[in-house]
């Protein structure tokens, strides 16, 4: 059996959250397509080389999420060579038999189109600023905020793959939400289609 979930979505929306979430609750087996970018930003080195290289050892590393792996997995990003380096990764993940939840920026609009649940998951700037500040305990607010906007505008603007809902992924807000009632509104709208 088959089923692929892609959760697409700003930094610190909490994405990751809801997708280690519902691979729990569903049995499937998860990928933070973000760490591919923070590891092969982290191997340093020709970006492309490193993409192409990549290993699943490679995600294993301490140092991922770090703001500045972060920021360096946002420039990487931008970089179609990159991304195509690492599509085939990425797909063949989502392939895989017993089901698979994937989380990034363009799994529902490049990676998985054909997924069988999508969703968008976003929260305003300053709410995941909050979150990521606190998670991080690095820098001062303002400082995340400023690195928060500056991604968002980046991961947005990028001409290839840019972050963006699909047109039929539902779009979760978590601004208001606690963390379970996120992952339950997320768990109502994947139960609605998985019939085991």
């Amino acid at each position: 059996m088959r089923f692929t979930i892609a959760i697409d979505g700003p930094a610190a929306a909490g994405k990751g959250t809801i997708s280690r979430a519902l691979a729990r609750k569903f049995g499937f087996k998860h990928l933070d397509t973000g760490l591919l970018y923070r590891a092969v930003g982290a191997k340093g080195g020709d970006p492309v080389a490193m993409a192409r290289s990549l290993v699943p050892a490679d995600l294993d590393r301490p140092d991922l999420r770090s703001l500045s792996a972060g920021e360096a997995a946002s420039r990487i990003a931008a970089l179609p060579e990159v991304r195509q380096a690492l599509v085939e990764f990425q797909r063949d993940f989502a392939r895989q038999q017993g089901g698979a939840v994937l989380d990034g920026r363009d799994i529902g609009t490049v990676i998985c189109p054909e997924a069988d649940v999508k969703l968008f998951v976003t929260a305003s700037p300053e709410t995941r600023a909050l979150r990521r500040w606190t998670e991080l305990g690095e820098g001062t607010f303002e400082e995340v905020l400023d690195q928060v906007r500056t991604r968002d505008a980046r991961d947005m603007d990028r001409a290839d793959a840019p972050m963006r809902p699909a047109n039929d992924a539902k779009i979760l807000d978590t601004t208001a939400l606690s963390i379970d009632a996120a992952i339950a509104r997320a768990i109502e709208i994947v139960a609605a289609r998985y019939v085991p």
